[in-house]
């Protein structure tokens, strides 16, 4: 058992939770994630490890309640406890000194770009953050971010904090000036976002880095469930990622496999009491 020692609420239905798992605490290192298994019979809830600390013990998840197990584990008090975590899994992201480094992160995706962030900065790199959301409250970790960043940069689509409109515009304004244009680019956020900044680098040669979020289930590469389409090979996000090439990644099939359970998801939603059905559709919109 995992036992449960912060649970705070950053942005809407996003929650930040500090959990008792000294073995991963310190074997962890950025990039990796863990797979979530609350309760018995519960769904296996893949998240990133946001933070850890090995002498503490602990681990910190950042996670969105979008759905009937998401909101199960946010809704575990402080003092009690999550059935089962399995992890480090993934590998470890690659770091580099590339020297210039554009960080994007949009929605929850920002609190997966925080440790890797972090671990570029430590290395020596120039890191420059843009971060986005809706609006304001869809804002997470910004003070975080800033502390290692040269500069942090907010996109919102309504203007209410920062420049209005979406990452990508203040992405292109690096681009476009010889003195900020980044030697490398982390996207990390809604598979559009990052579809969108692997077109935008592209006619640049700017390497640009992704992490996927496809379907997910055992976290070994024995289901297969989470296949992507990288260049010309069939990689598994689990095993072999979940990091790749931007450049090279498939992201029609990706969106394709993403809404494959959809009617399934309609389904069990229509079955689930009126109360948290009511909290999830809230969410989704």
């Amino acid at each position: 058992m995992f036992e449960v020692l912060q649970n705070d609420m950053l942005a809407p239905n996003v929650h930040r939770m500090v959990i008792r798992a000294p073995r991963i605490a310190k074997a962890r290192q950025p990039g990796q994630f863990v797979i979530v298994h609350p309760e018995s019979g519960g769904e296996r809830i893949p998240l990133t490890i946001g933070d850890a600390d090995p002498q503490a013990g602990t681990i910190t998840l950042f996670i969105q309640a979008v759905g009937a197990s998401t909101l199960k584990i946010v809704n575990t008090p402080v003092g009690d406890s999550l059935r089962d975590i399995a992890g480090p899994l993934g590998k470890p992201t690659e770091i580099e000194k590339w020297g210039r480094v554009a960080c994007i992160g949009g929605g929850l995706g920002t609190a997966v770009l925080y440790p890797l962030a972090k671990a570029l900065a430590d290395a020596g790199n120039e890191v420059t953050t843009i971060i986005g959301g809706r609006s304001k409250p869809f804002i997470i970790l910004a003070d975080e971010l800033k502390t290692f960043s040269k500069e942090l940069l907010i996109a919102t689509e309504d203007g209410s904090l920062g420049q209005k409109g979406f990452v990508t515009n203040v992405l292109q304004e690096l681009i476009d000036a010889p003195d900020k244009r980044p030697h490398a680019v982390f996207a990390i956020g809604p598979v559009p976002m990052m579809r969108a900044v692997a077109e935008q680098t592209r006619p640049f040669g700017i390497k640009t880095i992704v992490s996927l979020n496809p379907i997910m289930i055992d976290g070994t590469g024995m289901c297969g469930g989470c296949r992507v389409k990288v260049g010309d090979e069939t990689k598994f996000a689990c095993v072999d990622g979940p990091e790749f090439d931007g450049h090279l990644v498939d992201f029609g099939l990706l969106m394709d496999r993403l809404s494959m359970y959809r009617e399934t998801e309609a389904k069990i939603l229509s079955e689930l009491p009126e109360e948290l059905r009511d909290k999830i559709i809230k969410v989704k919109r």
